[in-house]
């Protein structure tokens, strides 16, 4: 594992990774910017331990003071949750700045793949991907976390790509990219806070230790690319397609009409809609997370059985 002059990984998420034992990466902008405080801190603190419940070790990760962190402790949490949006939302172009100038930055997909990389993590549970944005035809929008599947070796458990996006132009970026999407139980793409959106995945594979050996032929075989596991929010928490459809349109007509984008875009609509939905979203959402911190966690520990 190649050690980073800039990187410091916690003492326990060291020795698990020398050990050879699970762990699990998780991001901070869910912390920051995806909740107010202090359930955001809650919900940090209850996927960590829901991961070690499922037998792996969680790092949360983070840039600190300009320094690339691989597992957090409960202040340094509890410090990115009570900051809230005054913590910059760090994705691949903005480290090398963040990290010069000493600053504090909540990693997105992209940031948090790069580190775990750098640290020796292979999996990593996060809420929702980025993507192509809508009108992305003539925006040329498209997160950065696409081009990090392409490049990085990690898996990324999520619950789909964020409706906000176009599914499809997401879906046909990720091909021509090599990037295998995988359907956790499921042959279709669930679309974050519901379980269908009627596009169909590469692969429908069924259990944690399935997972494992399809990443580890493609680690085997030198294969750059990370890949992606799409885990479908649990039926109980899944929303009305329709009525979170709807929301979502409102929101990206707010965001036209209000002359918002760029890295605000994503931060912006899911507090919309959650407005619109009077929270039920933000339930959606933390449950989701937790659905996937639990599989990922599960599927950590196969992976140290190859």
């Amino acid at each position: 594992m190649s050690m980073n002059k800039y990187l410091d990984v916690s003492p326990e998420v060291a020795a698990a990774v020398a050990a050879g034992k699970p762990v699990v990466a998780l991001e901070s902008t869910i912390i920051s910017h995806g909740m107010p405080y202090p359930q955001n801190v809650e919900t940090a603190l209850k996927v960590e331990a829901i991961i070690r419940e499922n037998g792996a070790v969680p790092a949360t990760i983070a840039i600190l003071g300009g320094r690339l962190k691989a597992g957090l402790s409960p202040e340094e949490i509890e410090y990115l949750g009570k900051k809230g949006h005054a913590v910059n939302k760090a994705s691949r172009r903005d480290l090398a700045v963040l990290v010069a100038r000493g600053e504090d930055g909540a990693t997105t997909v992209t940031t948090t793949m790069i580190i775990a990389h750098m640290a020796g993590i292979k999996v990593f549970a996060t809420g929702g991907i980025g993507g192509v944005h809508r009108g992305a035809e003539t925006t040329m929008d498209i997160s950065a976390d696409l081009e990090e599947l392409a490049n990085t070796p990690v898996m990324v458990v999520c619950a789909g790509a964020k409706s906000i996006l176009d599914l499809g132009l997401t879906l046909e970026y990720l091909e021509t990219h090599g990037v295998p999407v995988i359907g956790y139980g499921t042959k279709e793409l669930p679309a974050f806070y519901t379980r269908k959106s009627g596009f169909s995945v590469d692969y429908e594979i069924d259990t944690p230790a399935e997972l494992a050996a399809a990443f580890h032929a493609g680690e085997e075989m030198g294969m750059r690319s990370g890949m992606l596991v799409t885990n479908p929010i649990p039926e109980a928490y899944s929303m009305d397609a329709d009525v979170i459809n709807s929301a979502i349109e409102k929101a990206v007509a707010m965001a036209k009409e209000q002359g918002v984008h760029g890295k605000e875009t994503t931060p912006f609509l899911l507090a919309t809609i959650k407005d619109i939905t009077g929270g039920d979203s933000l339930d959606s959402n933390i449950q989701l997370v937790f659905n996937n911190a639990r599989l990922a966690a599960q599927t950590a520990a196969e992976l140290c059985k190859l």
